[in-house]
């Protein structure tokens, strides 16, 4: 039998999403589905004006104004219907008839959208002075030029209409790669001495006050994601492989290049970023383990020591609304207008924080489409790093209610700056928390900064290098779990340090990486916006004043701009490698602060 969940004693919200639709039998979800159908079809009426139209530009210009608003109308009744299947399935794991109806969508979704399969394709026919030259002739249109943008960055990689056909109608049954990995992992049992866990409550415990209680929790753990292994290492191995026949195809150069590209980031920067990152190992990763040690009495820790407390004191619990009090307060210090913003998802049923049976592990903010507002995905414990990803969270959700106006093609921010607000409210709260510690009570949370830091950037450049090994590999064909395994405990023993024992067991921790299987080569992007973030945090110190509207101006411009563009306002340019170097030092002085404490 499951012990019970115990997080703070409020009761914790649990979301409607009747704004989107009141069940699976609503018809609106028909009605949306046949919307995008019947839009789908005017736009598909357009098929070969676009190429007919070369040599006139204001005919050009016109059509493309009234294509790529069709477009957008069908998408935001796409996403809607997708939107509503995906948050209603990730809280019932365990429920076939959620499975189906997620399985269902996607794939009538497909479908739809495969009518419009030829637009992009036929816009990347024409010639960027042609398409120019349309925006010009035509001015109405010129508000769709980042969105084109986007578009023409895949124009070298796109194949023929049929063969784009074939990859489009196969997606559904690829994607039940993805569902089988989600739903074997959600119905994880973790025996825990005389406890069942969840995933999440797992992972949670690895934080425990308890030594025996983080040690029972990572073996049981690893016994219960070993069982499952030879199903994750299937569904990678193969998801992989499928992403290897496409890259292919595509002639992308490397596995991470199609990621790259849908970022809108150069390869050198990232490539930058990671050298920056591995480079500072020793000063940050390595040099911060060892200091832990020594202040918990020990030569070296236990993996699961890792994210421990310095104390066996209980940890601090937050309270629901002691959590609200803190991130409120601290996102109006920066500006009134984002403190708004997120308190309306307190106001309504628009948060998902209560911990359950069924419900998958991690945390989320979805945007669903401009016209609706975005839910929030929690597994709400009561810690302070809970308190710290309810402000990760909301500053997705603010960011994405702050592009909105944009429209949905345009408010859809890349990677490179889709993590931005989100930690930089963690930043905030962290701020606003170490202000008001002292003494031990402040050496702990610098310990606990500085571990979120390592995590974020460290931790997910090293996922950023195990994932690139791993795809290298599975050129040569199939790799075993125990392959698997040898990749996984190399690159993270190179990032953790000599301090961390990869105790047996944790050769199978990569199976619960769902980023992995979900977005392959996402990792980088919270490095990405760690670093950038400590560099908006050095401009606020600087001029707090100035400071707010252009971030603000930042958010609202959601993907509408190149993030070398978004951040030329704050004098920052990430495509020079220095800047990487000014990132990873600035966490290295943290970690000084830290010494000088302990």
């Amino acid at each position: 039998m499951n012990a019970p969940v115990k997080p703070p004693a409020e009761t914790l919200p649990v979301w409607s999403l009747a704004d989107l639709y009141a069940s699976r039998e609503d018809p609106r979800l028909e009605a949306d589905l046949a919307a995008a159908a019947a839009i789908n079809g005017e736009l598909a009426a357009l098929q070969g004006a676009f190429v007919t139209a070369r040599g006139q530009p204001a005919a050009l210009g016109a059509l493309i104004d009234r294509g790529v608003a069709l477009y957008q109308d069908a998408t935001d009744k796409l996403w809607a219907v997708g939107a509503y299947a995906s948050l209603a399935a990730s809280v019932a794991r365990d429920d076939a008839a959620w499975a189906r109806f997620e399985a269902d969508i996607r794939a009538r979704s497909s479908q739809i959208g495969a009518q419009s399969l030829f637009f992009t394709l036929e816009l990347n026919e024409l010639e960027d002075a042609e398409i120019e030259a349309a925006l010009a002739a035509h001015p109405a249109a010129a508000r769709w030029r980042p969105w084109l943008r986007r578009v023409r960055l895949a124009r070298p990689h796109e194949l023929s209409h049929d063969l784009e056909r074939l990859l489009l109608d196969r997606a559904p049954a690829v994607a039940n790669w993805v569902r089988l990995y989600d739903e074997t992992l959600a119905k994880l049992q973790v025996r825990a001495r005389r406890e069942t866990l969840t995933l999440a409550e797992a992972l949670n415990r690895l934080s425990d006050a308890d030594a025996a209680r983080r040690k029972a929790a990572a073996q049981g753990l690893a016994k219960a994601l070993e069982a499952k292994v030879p199903t994750f290492a299937l569904a990678f191995n193969t998801l992989t492989f499928e992403k290897q026949v496409e890259d292919r195809w595509r002639k992308y150069p490397t596995p991470a290049a199609a990621r790259h590209v849908a970022n809108e980031v150069d390869a050198e920067a990232v490539q930058a970023l990671e050298a920056a990152v591995v480079a500072s190992y020793p000063r940050l990763s390595h040099r911060y383990y060892a200091l832990k040690a020594r202040v918990m009495g020990k030569t070296r820790l236990d993996h699961w020591d890792r994210n421990a407390p310095l104390t066996a004191a209980p940890p601090r619990r937050y309270g629901w609304e002691a959590a609200r009090g803190l991130v409120l307060e601290s996102f109006e210090a920066l500006a009134p207008r984002f403190a708004t913003t997120a308190a309306r998802f307190f106001d309504e049923p628009w948060i998902d924080a209560a911990p359950r049976s069924g419900k998958q592990s991690g945390a989320y903010s979805h945007p669903v489409t401009s016209d609706r507002h975005p839910y929030v995905f929690l597994n709400y414990m009561g810690e302070r790093r809970d308190v710290l990803t309810l402000a990760h969270e909301l500053g997705h959700a603010v960011h994405q209610t702050l592009a909105a106006p944009q429209g949905t093609l345009l408010a859809d921010t890349p990677l490179t700056l889709a993590e931005t607000a989100s930690i930089f409210g963690e930043g905030l709260v962290f701020e606003r928390l170490l202000a008001d510690a002292k003494g031990l009570e402040r050496r702990d949370l610098l310990a606990g900064k500085i571990e979120d830091a390592l995590n974020t950037v460290v931790r997910q450049i090293a996922f950023h290098r195990f994932e690139t090994r791993f795809h290298d590999a599975r050129v040569q064909g199939e790799l075993s779990a125990g392959e698997i395994a040898g990749i996984w405990l190399e690159v993270m023993g190179e990032s953790l340090g000599p301090a961390i024992r990869l105790n047996p067991g944790y050769e199978v921790y990569w199976s619960y990486v769902s980023h992995f299987v979900h977005a392959p080569f996402y990792v980088y992007a919270y490095a990405f916006g760690n670093l950038l973030v400590e560099a908006l945090i050095e401009a606020r110190r600087r001029d707090p004043q100035g400071f707010a509207p252009l971030y603000e101006d930042l958010l609202a411009g959601g993907g509408a701009r190149t993030y070398v563009e978004a951040l030329a306002p704050f004098g920052l340019d990430p495509r020079d490698p220095a800047f990487w170097s000014a990132g990873c030092a600035r966490l290295e002085r943290l970690v000084d602060e830290f010494e000088a404490l302990v």
